[in-house]
Parts: structure tokens; sequence; C-alpha cells
């Protein structure tokens, strides 16, 4: 995978951990870590673990 695409595939998984936060959280940020993952095979890795870290905590923190 190229640059671009670990850039654009963090920060789709940023978005979906930031909306996990309102909504869904356990689907949003179980998406936004595996995002993370995949966008940990590119040379972004701080956007990549940003999304995993924004991600663990949506999942871990449920809405009511």
């Amino acid at each position: 995978m190229n640059e671009m695409v670990g850039k654009w595939l963090s920060w789709i998984g940023i978005v979906a951990a930031v909306i996990g936060f309102f909504y869904a959280s356990v689907w949003m940020g179980g998406i936004a870590v595996i995002l993370g993952l995949v966008g940990l095979a590119t040379p972004i890795k701080k956007l990549a673990w940003l999304s995993i870290g924004l991600g663990i905590i949506a999942f871990i923190i449920p809405n009511v």
C-alpha cells in the first residue's frame, strides 16, 4: 500500500471512532481499530495509532 491509501484509511478510522463516541460505539470503535490496523502496513504510523487508540476508547465507553 502506498502512503496516500494509509492516510485515507487512518482518517476514515478516526472519523469512525469519533462517530462511535456518539452512536453505535461497539461497531464504530471496531471499524476504527480494524482500519487503524490496516493503516499500520503503510508508512503513516501516527495516524494509524491514533485511529486504533480512539477506536479502543470508543469501543470501551458504551453509549447510554
